[in-house]
């Protein structure tokens, strides 16, 4: 099972290596979510709306994928960390769960893009909820799989910046949303002659690095190669961050690398 590992610089999530956290149900449910064919065809068919219709943003397999593996990236340095979580903890389940519920919602996220991009969190919430009730059943019991349930579908929800997130594993899936923004995620728009602020802006993006902080438990790094990108840090992103419940963990720090005469952005640090 791959997360599209080559998709992201520096550190990333991976199945087969050893963890600091218990991966063995994490694990499992990956490789049950990677062959689960209604799974797979939501995630192709969610991108038909926002891209095929909406010339917006990459929304498919291939996003989540991205987001699912930052999000998986972001858990494990936050847990090396330090941070705390308190999703799984308040709900009185396992440690092993907290990474569960951050893949499950990262995987769901967006799938309500099937129904309409417009308000899509609150169309995937029962969308997801049918998922769930059947991915769930495979490992825990009827107490554990509602209080799972609740949880993934918090964080769904909560990747939308309309909503707050409680919980720590919410502000990760949030997060992780955000932090896909490489040019490779609007080709297709551009492609078909999209010039709007979010198309443009990603296309100046050149990579996103995950690595340990210092003085924060992570710290992203962003290269752009023209001030376009501004907008995918300073408004799309830093909304993310923002009420995340993230903002004393994760370090920000994004640069200019033109070397086309003078910038008029070098640096931003959220």
């Amino acid at each position: 099972m791959s997360d599209d590992q080559d998709a992201v610089d520096g550190q990333s999530y991976d199945p087969d290596a050893e963890h600091a956290f218990p991966d063995e149900r994490l694990n499992e449910v990956l490789a049950f979510v990677e062959r689960d064919e209604e799974i797979r065809t939501y995630l192709d068919a969610q991108n038909v709306n926002p891209v095929a219709r909406m010339r917006y943003n990459d929304h498919g397999a291939k996003h989540v994928s991205i987001v699912r593996n930052r999000a998986l990236t972001l858990y494990e340095l936050c847990y090396e960390g330090g941070v705390e979580f308190n999703g799984a903890a308040e709900q009185d389940l396992d440690a092993d769960d907290e990474p569960v519920i951050v893949a499950l919602a990262a995987t769901l996220h967006d799938i309500g893009h099937v129904v309409h991009r417009d308000e899509h969190p609150y169309y995937s919430i029962p969308l997801a909820a049918d998922l769930l009730d059947r991915i769930l059943d495979e490992w825990y019991d009827t107490a554990d799989a509602v209080r799972m349930k609740g949880e993934v579908l918090h964080a769904i929800l909560c990747h939308h910046t309309e909503e707050t997130p409680l919980t720590t594993e919410a502000g990760l899936v949030r997060l992780a949303d955000g932090l896909d923004m490489e040019h490779g995620r609007s080709r297709y728009p551009y492609e078909r002659g999209g010039r709007g602020i979010n198309t443009v802006s990603s296309q100046a993006i050149e990579s996103v690095t995950l690595k340990p902080g210092d003085g924060a438990a992570v710290l992203v790094e962003i290269e752009m190669h023209n001030a376009a990108g501004v907008y995918q840090v300073d408004e799309l992103l830093k909304a993310k961050l923002q009420g995340s419940g993230l903002e004393d963990d994760v370090r920000i720090v994004a640069v200019n690398t033109s070397d086309g005469g003078e910038n008029i952005v070098e640096r931003i640090e959220l």
